[in-house]
């Protein structure tokens, strides 16, 4: 199989996730607690597939100088980009509770919030697919622990954002619009992790790679673990750590 055609399948595996994660949200009344743990549980994943997989690789391609230059502009871009959303009624679009379903506006509240809730789910999965077809470059083979990663985080992000949503008054049609889209985004952003990242030097690899790793951690900050934090108080260091203990066995395995 082509492995343009091998990233785009594994970008569409990790980004189908997200539906998964909306429909157990959105279909079920899945308790606070519960939610809460699984994004504490996804962001420990995540945590360690950032250290391991794209800040590890790229400080092993490039070195010390492109690494820190790369994830400070990932981090810096992506804070950016959820600033701009957050001021047009994206802030809360991974919380869940009801307080934060509250503070979703609806569209007739804040009109284009709705467009800013689904530019914001683009910000988020779209640097982690990237690095699935990045991970390509190295010797033709997947990283399968980015993938597994990804997907074990999607879930919950999917679950808590849906689940927000469908408090605040998003329509079913919505929702699983908001999701079909990113899923399809993550296909076409990992084989566009391929294909353009896949024809520059290994110094500019690595420096895209520790992009994508600075905005999948600054996202982790600004929101999984806020989602956690919230309805996981006591439990949350540990079930975090379960998650980062997961994925580090993944990928030394």
């Amino acid at each position: 199989m082509a492995e343009v055609v091998q990233a785009g399948l594994w970008g569409l595996v990790a980004g189908s996730a997200l539906l998964l994660g909306a429909g157990l949200g959105y279909g079920l009344r899945v308790p606070q607690k519960v939610i809460a743990s699984v994004m504490a549980f996804g962001a420990g994943v995540l945590i360690s597939a950032v250290s391991f997989e794209l800040v590890g690789e790229a400080y092993d391609q490039a070195g010390l100088a492109p690494t820190v230059v790369g994830t400070l502009i990932g981090a810096f871009a992506y804070t950016g980009g959820n600033v701009w959303l957050a001021r047009r009624g994206a802030r809360h679009r991974k919380r869940s509770g009801h307080e934060w379903a509250q503070a979703q506006p609806s569209e007739s509240e804040q009109g284009g919030s709705g467009s800013a809730l689904a530019l914001g789910a683009l910000l988020d999965g779209v640097p982690e697919s990237a690095v699935i077809g990045v991970s390509l470059l190295d010797g033709g083979a997947v990283s399968l622990v980015t993938v597994a990663a990804v997907f074990i985080s999607n879930v919950p992000e999917g679950l808590s954002s849906s689940a927000g949503m469908r408090k605040a008054g998003r329509s079913r049609g919505y929702v699983f619009g908001v999701w079909a889209a990113i899923a399809a985004a993550s296909t076409v952003s990992a084989v566009l992790g391929y294909t353009v990242v896949g024809s520059f030097s290994p110094a500019v690899i690595a420096a895209v790679t520790a992009v994508a790793a600075g905005a999948i951690l600054a996202m982790i900050a600004d929101t999984m673990i806020p989602e956690a934090f919230n309805d996981a108080h006591l439990a949350i260091g540990l079930i975090t750590v379960s998650g980062f203990l997961v994925s580090f066995a993944l990928s030394h395995t």
